[in-house]
């Protein structure tokens, strides 16, 4: 078990003394994700990266669901689901700046040295591997584009 699951575990122990439901609630979740990522690994030792995948999946999912709850008008679910966003965001690691994003993008340009817009894969790739678990594809695909449509 990797550190970032000891934590987890241990971090629902203190919860559940404090009697703190939504974070149980959230903890346990989180577990359940990491206990079917280690059932679809054929029980192999989970690695600290594949439980930031799961992590990360659960941020997504909550992200997902704030917006379908906001079209709904479902405020009250929002509320619950931002703060167990709030909440998984304290497991993930730091996140790149905007401006850090931009300065990955730029080296990525200057190392695949695209001919236009049509190599945007090949940027996103490079860009992507550079910020892994630091940045989200949205945002690093939009500062592609914006950095591919200013250099022509």
């Amino acid at each position: 078990m990797d550190e970032l699951q000891k934590k987890i575990k241990s971090d629902v122990i203190e919860s559940l003394k404090s009697k703190n439901e939504a974070r149980v609630m959230t903890l346990r979740m989180l577990q359940a994700a990491i206990q079917q990522k280690f059932i679809e690994n054929k029980k192999e030792e989970l690695k600290e990266e594949d439980v930031l995948q799961v992590l990360k999946k659960q941020v997504k999912q909550i992200h997902d669901s704030i917006e379908a709850f906001t079209k709904g008008d479902r405020n009250d679910l929002v509320k619950k689901e931002e703060v167990s966003l709030s909440i998984l965001k304290e497991y993930l690691p730091p996140q790149a700046s905007q401006e850090e994003i931009e300065q990955v993008v730029s080296k990525a340009i200057k190392d695949v040295s695209p001919q236009g817009p049509a190599d945007f894969g090949k940027v996103m790739k490079e860009a992507m591997s550079a910020l892994k678990g630091k940045a989200d594809g949205k945002d690093v695909s939009a500062a592609v584009k914006q950095a591919l449509s200013s250099d022509k």
